[in-house]
């Protein structure tokens, strides 16, 4: 490919991924993907993100308390994400899941916080979010987050549901769920949402594409998912990789990528 894609979110701190960091990097740039965009999930993993980030130019980091472990938080925590989000590109990943046995009334109490550490520091937002979406919206909306945008990581929801996230400043993010034979939603995201709106990720070291079931994700396998894109879109490889990648630095609001982030 001549031109590059970005991975908008894969784990590239967590294992099995972190052992073999340099091997899968070689060969994630060898297929054309030249951007990492690695969220945080649990606060004990933010010191292995700028780890990473610091060992490698093409990673971008992000810091965030997924849902399942918003019992994590504290207000020194909070703190701590406050100070490491000066070295981030966004606060991530956050949101709301009701599929974990967190009490949904806590996930919405951490992400809360997180959001407006974000709207502090003028930081676009990685969404993590299941069945909750108009739950999600509304919280965007009464905790601003319009003014700092961001991704809907691995979206799972409707077209409708998507435009409505759109028109809060987020782009939607399409992973290797659009190439599994069963795929229905991801589908209808990939070929109605406008190509200005979507991203590509492979959230590595899950979400496998059809090819691949059976073993762990890889950030080169971004490629299947850009593919499959071009095909349901009718257009090349080349044009998903452009207008995703650039989607990607104008929601992080990233001049260039690869990039690296001092902290």
């Amino acid at each position: 490919m001549t031109v590059a894609l970005i991975d908008s979110h894969c784990h590239l701190d967590l294992e099995p991924l972190r052992s073999g960091l340099t091997h899968i990097m070689e060969e994630a740039v060898a297929a054309g993907v030249q951007g990492f965009v690695v969220p945080g999930v649990h606060p004990d993993g933010w010191d292995g993100i700028s780890t990473v980030a610091a060992e490698n130019h093409r990673i971008m980091p992000a810091y965030g308390i997924h849902p399942m472990h918003a019992g994590c938080a504290s207000g020194q925590v909070l703190e701590r994400l406050l100070e490491l989000s000066a070295g981030g590109v966004a606060i991530g990943e956050i949101g709301i899941d009701p599929s974990y046995s967190v009490p949904l009334e806590l996930q919405e109490s951490v992400f809360r916080e997180q959001l407006r550490v974000a709207v502090k520091c003028g930081l676009p937002v990685l969404i993590h979010c299941r069945r909750v979406f108009q739950r999600v919206i509304n919280i965007l909306r009464e905790e601003r987050a319009d003014e700092v945008g961001g991704i809907m990581h691995a979206f799972s929801g409707s077209v409708e549901m998507a435009r409505e996230f759109i028109r809060l400043g987020f782009a939607i993010s399409v992973s290797g769920t659009v190439t599994w034979n069963n795929a229905v939603k991801p589908l209808k995201i990939a070929s109605e949402i406008p190509l200005e709106h979507l991203v590509l990720e492979t959230d590595a070291p899950d979400m496998i594409p059809e090819r691949y079931r059976g073993v762990f994700n890889r950030p080169a396998w971004l490629t299947e998912t850009a593919r499959r894109v071009a095909d349901i879109r009718g257009i090349s490889l080349e044009e998903v990789a452009e207008v995703t990648s650039g989607n990607v630095r104008r929601q992080l609001r990233i001049a260039s990528c690869p990039v690296n982030i001092t902290h």
